[in-house]
């Protein structure tokens, strides 16, 4: 099981971010677990310093940006 985990605020491309990830892991077909994190003292201990920002597994994979569903796939697989 995959362990997914959306860091930032809360802001539309947060949610957006979030939306696109579990729609590239529903593709998949992976088995996964999805936390959003808001808190800004997890987010700078993981070194993410700009939002939205994927973490897959504990490794950071996505910061600034909100990747399309087709990249997130790439980056789930």
């Amino acid at each position: 099981m995959k362990k997914m985990q959306i860091l930032g605020p809360g802001c539309p491309k947060c949610e957006q971010l979030a939306k696109n990830t579990e729609e590239a892991a529903k593709a998949l077909g992976l088995e996964y677990e999805l936390e959003k994190i808001k808190d800004l003292n997890q987010m700078m201990a993981m070194g993410v310093f700009m939002t939205p920002a994927l973490v897959v597994d504990g490794e950071v994979k996505s910061v600034g940006k909100v990747p399309t569903v087709e990249e997130l796939k790439s980056l789930l697989a």
